[in-house]
């Protein structure tokens, strides 16, 4: 009974981000554009609705994904501490993964348009960015070479 009631909560969240994601990049897409920019570049009238958006389903899913990972640690400490200690050693090699590619990050300053932007153009920010950016490209790097050596070893033991 808790499963079919896990999953009629989980079908019925996946459910609701999907219709407000489609509804959200529908307004973004065809919702029209202002021309702050005289036509040089394409500035959508929704986009900090779209932005705003993008930012709740990223805190949700980060939250989520902590809180997850500290409730499994704890319960799977208690039956197995082997097996928890392995999950929080994931978590502690995320944060490290997090910390090399904020130290790898850049803090040139970029040529910006507008002086609104500027308050952005510091190390912090910059080094951010890229932190965000090169862990995302890691992650779907080994998301892959996961998929990969499974579907490998799959194979070679059949």
């Amino acid at each position: 009974m808790a499963v079919t009631k896990i999953r009629k909560i989980s079908s019925w969240s996946l459910l609701a981000c999907t219709v407000i994601t489609l509804v959200v990049l529908g307004m973004f897409f065809f919702g029209g554009s202002d021309e702050p920019y005289k036509g040089e570049y394409w500035a959508p009238t929704y986009l900090g609705m779209f932005l705003n958006w993008m930012y709740i389903l990223f805190g949700v899913c980060a939250v989520s994904t902590l809180l997850f990972g500290i409730w499994q640690f704890s319960t799977s400490f208690k039956a197995n501490p082997k097996g928890g200690l392995m999950g929080l050693v994931v978590i502690v090699l995320f944060f490290g993964l997090l910390f090399i590619t904020y130290t790898m990050g850049s803090d040139t300053p970029v040529n910006v348009l507008n002086s609104e932007a500027q308050a952005y153009n510091v190390p912090f920010w910059l080094k951010l960015t890229d932190m965000w950016l090169y862990t995302t490209y890691t992650l779907v790097a080994l998301v892959v070479l996961s998929i990969f050596s499974g579907s490998l070893k799959k194979v070679f033991n059949k």
